[in-house]
């Protein structure tokens, strides 16, 4: 299936300073694929404070983009609802970002009469027995994006859990960045060893 109707994207990740690009993940029933990974033995209930590195992986030329300041809201957010509190100075946990784009291509087989061929050349077999459709190939082009989500205990500089955000892209969200992000990082930390113990804002559609 080809997915038409975009969900979010970070495509606005990347275009409000960063790449001017990024990730769409399409409004499918399934939604975006979201792969999580922690580092075996990790007591996550242990963690009470988290900041985020400096500088982040979504930072460009020495300043914080407007990415970055959308995914630290929206991370902080999810983290303090899951009963963490923001500790700028000395956090037990960092939180890192980054996000890449890359071209694809989708192949489609469609059937077809045939290359070359009209439909009067097979007209012979009309009536007498069924026969296969013969494919044509249909290649397209589409963006995918990446959001990576990166939590690493800062004592040990050793990261612990990890979440990747993957779909395709689209320019129509960029017009609606914080709510693409917001989308986003709530998608990454549904995999998140800790459910959230407050009410999360509902996210518009």
């Amino acid at each position: 299936m080809t997915n038409t109707a975009p969900k979010f994207s970070i495509s606005s990740l990347l275009s409000a300073g960063l790449l001017a690009t990024g990730l769409l993940l399409t409004g499918c029933a399934s939604g975006p694929e979201v792969k999580a990974n922690a580092a075996q033995g990790t007591d996550f209930v242990s963690y009470k404070t988290f900041g985020f590195a400096s500088p982040l992986g979504t930072d460009k030329g020495g300043y914080q983009s407007i990415v970055s300041q959308y995914l630290k809201a929206a991370s902080q957010r999810e983290l303090e609802a899951r009963g963490l509190k923001y500790e700028p100075n000395a956090p037990q946990l960092l939180i890192n970002f980054n996000a890449a784009l890359n071209d694809k291509l989708m192949v489609t087989s469609m059937p077809t009469m045939g290359v070359g061929m009209s439909r009067s050349y097979y007209g012979y077999r009309s009536g007498m027995y069924s026969t296969w459709p013969m494919y044509q190939d249909q290649v397209s082009s589409y963006k995918e994006g990446t959001l990576n989500v990166d939590l690493i205990d800062a004592a040990r500089k050793q990261m612990v859990w990890e979440a990747v955000v993957t779909d395709s892209v689209t320019q129509k969200d960029v017009e609606q960045l914080k709510q693409a992000i917001d989308i986003a990082v709530a998608a990454a930390f549904a995999k998140f060893p800790l459910a959230a113990t407050a009410p999360m804002p509902v996210q518009a559609k």
